[in-house]
């Protein structure tokens, strides 16, 4: 599909490799709408790609539904979704209380809340986007009319020490990629996952530039952290390559993380 002219929504696109995409698209031609909960932030990237920002919490049906229809109000209805929106919470199976020495759970909310931003989220922007798509006409020869983009992490298959929430968030993204691929494709909608490595989005931004040069060194090649603009870079091959359909793509320099 050529993205030129093409309506294109990206959630968690205030910031990150959210952000990236959308300026991406948007430097290709597409119209995009920037989707976030962070107003003034998804605001400024709207305008400075020439996008519109709608307001979204990819949690909720309503806020996701009032956005995809507040972006078809202003691009018409998009053929290309983009989900980065996610959140990580460190935490252990169980930990042990410093204080009385006690062995307790991870604490459920924690759990949930990063399951249903991460993996629910993805699946109710992925499904309400999907709706709409089926019913408009193709745009290619093949048939095809979109293309749905979903982020995974390589800690859906090589998850870390504490992040048992996290891994599972994207091993579920990563799951359902292949499924939801069969169950769009008599309606031509393809569904990709990227899986990032270590990117420098700006959670690393926190960190000192000791410990990104540490984490940086783990990465066989190229020994470096990955730019967002080269999430964004896939992201738009993957819209405009026809074949690639129901699978994950690592992208992170032959990384496997290690335990911690």
């Amino acid at each position: 599909m050529d993205v030129k002219g093409v309506a294109a929504i990206v959630t968690g696109a205030a910031s990150g490799l959210g952000e990236a995409a959308a300026r991406r698209l948007a430097q290709a031609g597409a119209k995009v709408a920037v989707l976030d909960m962070n107003a003034a932030r998804g605001e400024t990237v709207a305008v400075e790609i020439g996008g519109v920002f709608c307001a979204c919490d990819v949690t909720s049906e309503v806020s996701v539904a009032e956005a995809l229809a507040a972006a078809a109000a202003k691009h018409g209805e998009a053929r290309i979704a983009v989900n980065c929106a996610g959140i990580a919470i460190g935490a252990k199976t169980i930990a042990r209380n410093k204080q009385t020495g006690a062995v307790e759970p991870h604490p459920l909310p924690s759990f949930a809340k990063v399951v249903n931003v991460n993996l629910v989220g993805t699946f109710n922007v992925a499904a309400q986007a999907a709706a709409r798509m089926a019913v408009l006409g193709p745009v290619t020869a093949d048939g095809e009319r979109g293309v749905i983009v979903m982020t995974a992490s390589i800690a859906a298959e090589d998850g870390q020490l504490g992040q048992t929430a996290y891994a599972a968030s994207k091993g579920g993204v990563l799951g359902m990629t292949l499924p939801m691929a069969r169950d769009l494709a008599r309606d031509g909608i393809r569904v990709v996952s990227i899986m990032p490595g270590l990117f420098h989005t700006p959670m690393f931004d926190s960190l000192t530039p000791e410990i990104r040069a540490a984490l940086a060194a783990n990465v066989p090649f190229p020994p470096r952290l990955g730019k967002p603009s080269e999430y964004a870079l896939l992201v738009q091959h993957i819209c405009e390559n026809p074949l690639l359909n129901g699978t994950g793509i690592r992208l992170d320099g032959a990384l496997r993380l290690p335990p911690k």
